[in-house]
C-alpha cells in the first residue's frame, strides 16, 4: 500500500494529514491482564500519532471500516459514528453497547482462527477498534466473487473446519458470539478462516437482549426464549448450507419473512442433491430445532476431520 495518503471521510474529509493529529482520549491498548473495556480504557493509553487511515473498504448498518497502518502494520479500523446518533438515544446507547462488548471480549482471544485485537479508542462521539487487517475480506466478499457457483469439496470442509475450530475456541473462554455469518468472518492471505466482530457476543453465564441477525438467527433466539451457545451452531449450519449450496439462505425473503418462516413453520433452506449424505446429516445436526440435538464445536470439529481423512486421504 506504501505512503497512505489520509482522506478522513465524514467530518474530517477535507483534512489532509500524515496521521490522526487530534487529541485522542480514552484510547486503550491490547492486554492480557484486563478482561474489560473499562479497565482496558483505564490502564491503557496509546500514542495515535503512529495510525494513518486509508480507504474505506466496508461498512456496517452503523460503522465504517477503513485499512490502515499502525505503527508499521496494517490494520483494519472499524469507526463507529456514534456523533451522528444525537437524536436517538437508544441507537447511541446501542452502539456504545457493541463497542465496549467488542473491546471486552476480542482481547481475551488469541486463536489462529479469530481475529486478533490490535488497538481501541474514544474520541469525542466516534468509537475505534483497530484489528488485524485481512486483505481478501469477508467470506461474504469471497462468495459473492463466486458468483452463486459452489465451492469443490475439499474447500468446504476446510472453510468449514476453520470456522468449527474457531468457535469451539470462542465458546471455551465462555462467550456466545451470536452473530456469526459469512460477514462476520474474515479470509486470510492463505485463506484461512477468522471470527470476527464480537459486537453483540456475551459471556454465556450473562447474556441480554441483543441478538445477530435473523437470516442466520436461531428459532429460540427468535422467540426471546432463553438460549446458550447452541444458537451459534444453528447459525453454523446456515454458513455451511451456504458454503454448499452458493447461495444465499432464504434469498428470496427478507429478514421478517425469514424470521416467520423459521418460527412458525421450520422452515431451512433446501439442501442441494449434490450435498454428500455426511455433509447433509451435518447440516441438519446444527439446525436442529431444538438445542440440545445440536452438537457442540468440539465435536463438530472430529466430524469435519474425520470427513477429510475418508475423503481426501
Amino acid at each position: 500500500m506504501g505512503k497512505l495518503s489520509i482522506m478522513l471521510q465524514g467530518k474530517c474529509k477535507n483534512r489532509k494529514e500524515s496521521s490522526l493529529s487530534w487529541p485522542l482520549t480514552k484510547c486503550f491498548h491490547h492486554t492480557n491482564t484486563r478482561d474489560t473495556a473499562t479497565r482496558i480504557a483505564e490502564e491503557w493509553k496509546v500514542d495515535f500519532s503512529d495510525l494513518f487511515i486509508g480507504h474505506r473498504f466496508s461498512h456496517g448498518a452503523h460503522s465504517k471500516i477503513y485499512h490502515g497502518i499502525y505503527k508499521q502494520q496494517h490494520v483494519a479500523i472499524k469507526i463507529f459514528q456514534v456523533g451522528e446518533c444525537e437524536e436517538d438515544g437508544n441507537l447511541r446507547s446501542l452502539l456504545e453497547t457493541q463497542f465496549l462488548r467488542e473491546v471486552a471480549h476480542l482481547p481475551r482471544l488469541h486463536h489462529q482462527n479469530v481475529v486478533s485485537f490490535i488497538a481501541a479508542c474514544r474520541y469525542s462521539d466516534s468509537y475505534y477498534i483497530l484489528t488485524e487487517y485481512q486483505q481478501k475480506g469477508s467470506l461474504r466478499a469471497h462468495l459473492n466473487t463466486l458468483e452463486s457457483k459452489p465451492i469443490c469439496l475439499r474447500k468446504v470442509i476446510l472453510f468449514a473446519l476453520d470456522i468449527a475450530r474457531g468457535m469451539e475456541y470462542v465458546h471455551a473462554q465462555g462467550i456466545i458470539h451470536r452473530d456469526l455469518k459469512p460477514e462476520n468472518v474474515l479470509v486470510d492471505k492463505n485463506c484461512n478462516l477468522r471470527i470476527a466482530d464480537f459486537g453483540v457476543a456475551c459471556l454465556a453465564s450473562k447474556c441480554d437482549s441483543l441478538r445477530g441477525t435473523y437470516r442466520w438467527m436461531a428459532p429460540e433466539m427468535i422467540k426471546g426464549k432463553c438460549y446458550g451457545r447452541k444458537v451459534d451452531v444453528y447459525s453454523f449450519g446456515l454458513i455451511l448450507w451456504e458454503l454448499v449450496s452458493g447461495t444465499l439462505p432464504f434469498e428470496h425473503m427478507n429478514p421478517v419473512q425469514v424470521a416467520v418462516a423459521v418460527v412458525h413453520r421450520n422452515s431451512r433452506p433446501v439442501i442441494p442433491t449434490h450435498c454428500p449424505q455426511g455433509l447433509r446429516d451435518l447440516i441438519n445436526q446444527c439446525w436442529a430445532l431444538k438445542p440440545q440435538k445440536r452438537l457442540e464445536f468440539c465435536q463438530i470439529v472430529r466430524v469435519l476431520e474425520q470427513m477429510i481423512k475418508d475423503i481426501f486421504l
